[in-house]
C-alpha cells in the first residue's frame, strides 16, 4: 500500500489549490474549453431508448452503429438499487484519506484492485483529475472480498445487489445487439464467456477543480470491455467524439448509460463501434460516476465472429486472447 501512499489524491490536493498545477493542464487540442462544441441548436444528442417499448432491440443497434454509446430508461434497475450504490459510494470518497488508503491498489505486489487516483503521468507527462475505487464483483469465483471496504454500513451489499441487477441486464442488452447483427440472441454473450463474464465496479471521483476549462477526468479513449453500464451523478462530464466533434452526453434522470466497448467492435467485425469519450470536470461540483466494464474471462479468445465474416466482408480484426488484447493496449502495444 505505500506505492498508493507515493501520489497525494486529486481529492486531497483539489482542498488546496487556487490554480491548476501545470501537469494537469492538456495540451490546446484537448482542453475542452476549447474543443467542446458549442453551436447553438445544432447539438446532437445521444439516443435515450426506453426498453419497454416495442423495437428497442433495433433503435439499440442503431445506436451502436451510428454512435457507440445510447442510454436506456425502462431498464429493469430499481431506482432504490442505484440510490443505494450511490450513497455508499459517496460515503467511502467522505472517508479520511487514511481509511480509503487501507484499500489502497499496489499494482507492483500485483494487487490492481481497489482505492487509487489517476495522478500517474501518461506518456506525455500529464495527469487527469480523478481518484477511483474499483473491484470485480462477479463471477463469484473472482471476487476478492478481502479489497472491499467494511465501512461505510451497507456497501457489500449494495454492491452485490447492483451487481445482480447488472447481470440481467447485460444479457438482455447482449440478445438486442446479437439479433441487431443477425445472429442467435445467445451468441453475443456465448462468444464472450457466457457465465463467466467478469463485472468490475469502479467509482470515479472528480472534485471541483480550479479551472475545469484546462483539464479532463479522464482522457480520450475507448473502453477495452465488452460493453460499460454507467450510472452518473447530475453534475455534466460526459462527452462522445462523434463527426469531428466533442459533444455533451446530456445527463437523463433514472437512465444507464450504455458504451460499446473494443471487444463488441471486435466480435462484429466493426460494425458496432466502440465509442471514443472523455469526462469533464466541474469548477464548484464534484462529479461522480458508477460504471460497470463487462468483460470476458482473460484465457478467452476473441475474434470476429465466423458468422460476419466473408469474401466480401473479411475480418478486420485478429482474434486475441482477453488477457493479451487488454496488455497491448494499456500499454500501448500494437494491436
Amino acid at each position: 500500500m505505500a506505492a498508493a501512499r507515493d501520489h497525494q489524491s486529486v481529492q486531497a490536493l483539489a482542498a488546496s489549490l487556487a490554480a491548476l498545477p501545470p501537469e494537469f493542464v492538456r495540451p490546446a487540442h484537448e482542453q475542452p474549453g476549447a474543443t467542446t462544441f458549442r453551436g447553438a441548436g445544432a447539438a446532437q444528442e445521444a439516443p435515450v431508448i426506453d426498453m419497454s417499448a416495442p423495437g428497442c432491440g433495433a433503435r439499440m443497434a442503431e445506436a451502436a452503429r451510428e454512435w457507440g454509446l445510447f442510454q436506456v430508461v425502462n431498464h429493469g434497475v430499481p431506482a432504490a438499487a442505484v440510490a443505494e450504490l450511490q450513497r455508499v459510494g459517496r460515503a467511502f470518497f467522505a472517508l479520511p484519506q487514511a481509511e480509503k488508503e487501507r484499500y489502497a491498489m499496489d499494482p507492483a505486489s500485483g494487487r490492481i484492485e481497489g482505492y487509487g487516483t489517476k495522478l500517474q503521468r501518461d506518456l506525455e507527462g500529464k495527469r487527469t483529475w480523478n481518484d477511483f475505487f474499483f473491484h470485480v464483483v462477479a463471477p463469484p469465483a473472482a471476487v476478492n472480498r478481502g479489497v472491499w471496504p467494511d465501512s461505510p454500513a451497507g456497501y457489500r451489499e449494495a454492491n452485490e445487489a447492483y451487481c445482480a441487477h447488472m447481470r440481467r441486464l447485460t444479457r438482455e442488452l447482449l440478445e438486442h445487439l446479437s439479433l441487431g447483427l443477425g445472429l442467435e440472441k445467445g451468441a453475443m454473450a456465448d462468444a464472450f464467456g457466457g457465465d463467466d463474464l467478469v463485472f468490475l465496479q469502479k467509482i470515479n471521483f472528480y472534485p471541483p477543480c480550479p479551472q475545469p476549462e484546462l483539464t479532463l477526468g479522464v482522457a480520450p479513449h475507448t473502453d477495452i470491455s465488452t460493453l460499460t453500464i454507467l450510472v452518473p451523478n447530475e453534475v455534466q462530464g460526459l462527452q462522445v467524439f462523434r463527426d469531428g466533434h466533442w459533444y455533451d452526453v446530456e445527463y437523463v434522470p433514472d437512465a444507464l448509460v450504455v458504451h460499446i466497448g473494443d471487444q463488441i467492435e471486435i466480435l462484429s467485425n466493426g460494425r458496432y463501434k466502440a465509442v471514443l469519450h472523455r469526462t469533464t470536470v466541474n469548477k464548484e461540483k464534484t462529479r461522480m460516476s458508477w460504471p460497470v466494464f463487462v468483460e470476458p474471462p482473460a484465457e478467452l479468445v476473441v475474434g470476429p465472429h465466423p458468422q460476419l465474416v466473408t469474401d466480401e466482408s473479411p475480418a478486420k480484426y485478429k482474434a486475441k486472447k482477453y488477457k493479451d488484447y487488454q496488455h497491448c493496449k494499456i500499454n500501448k502495444l500494437p494491436l
